[in-house]
């Protein structure tokens, strides 16, 4: 048996923009509700977040058309970016030699829920810090010196 899955989602595959700078956008959307990030996506001024936009809108339109969902009531539950293929291309070089150039390519994927499915994770707890050893801080903490190791006398 298949469950049926509560998230809907949109790919555009080789799309020509290096996937680490897509990745710098997706990450300021993800978790975050459609209006939300549309919003974002309208005033980040970096090239993908055109192409992130338009998967962002498809995955809506998939939602909207399948299940019946509201758009505006959506979560975007995952978003990320997976490296394409890479087109290699040469540049001449002084003395007879040539440069590779890397022209690479992503595919982004962006699935959407209703916000009442998405589970919130719990955060995770914060570290410690280290108490400085400091002459009042030891002291007041009562903690003990610190062992120094002796030197070997050496015979004459």
């Amino acid at each position: 048996m298949t469950a049926a899955r509560p998230d809907v989602r949109a790919q555009a595959r080789f799309v020509r923009i290096s996937p680490r700078k897509a990745r710098l956008v997706v990450d300021h959307i993800r978790g975050r509700s459609v209006p939300e990030a549309r919003t974002i996506l309208a005033f980040t001024q970096r090239a993908a977040a055109r192409e992130i936009e338009k998967v962002l809108s498809s995955a809506v339109a998939n939602a909207e058309t399948t299940r019946q969902w509201n758009g505006d009531d959506l979560v975007i539950s995952a978003a990320y970016v997976d490296e394409g293929p890479t087109i290699k291309r040469w540049r001449a070089r002084a003395r007879g030699r040539v440069n590779r150039i890397f022209k690479r390519t992503c595919h982004i994927t962006i699935k959407v829920e209703q916000a009442e499915t998405v589970e919130t994770r719990p955060e995770k707890p914060k570290r410690q810090t280290r108490v400085r050893k400091t002459e009042g801080g030891a002291a007041a903490a009562g903690a003990a010196k610190p062992k120094t190791r002796k030197k070997k006398e050496v015979a004459a």
